[in-house]
């Protein structure tokens, strides 16, 4: 009788615990899942937002180029892959091409 007596004490004190655990767990989540993925998230964006003409990218498909022209209302960019070579993509799916040096201006 007494042992079944500890145990309903002792599951009554569990609640806290597994709560607590729970915002643990989310924190933890947070940190270092959903905070790292914005702040990325933040940064593509500004540099979709600041591009300019002749800025090496990567497109959604991987193609290689550099930015020949950017139409702010079609909200698209002319990305120049070889020459004579223009295609026109939608300026959400240009990326910073990490492999190449920064233009000299």
């Amino acid at each position: 009788m007494t042992s079944i007596f500890l145990q309903a004490q002792g599951a009554q004190g569990g609640g806290w615990s597994m709560i607590l655990m729970f915002v643990a767990i989310f924190a933890i989540m947070y940190f270092f899942m959903i905070r790292p993925q914005q702040k990325r998230q933040k940064e593509i964006q500004k540099f979709q937002n600041e591009l300019t003409t002749g800025t090496p990218v990567v497109t959604g498909g991987g193609i290689y180029g550099t930015v020949k022209s950017i139409d702010l209302a079609k909200n698209t960019v002319d990305v120049k892959i070889a020459h004579d070579v223009v295609v026109t993509v939608d300026k959400n799916s240009v990326f910073k091409d990490m492999n190449s040096t920064p233009l000299q201006k």
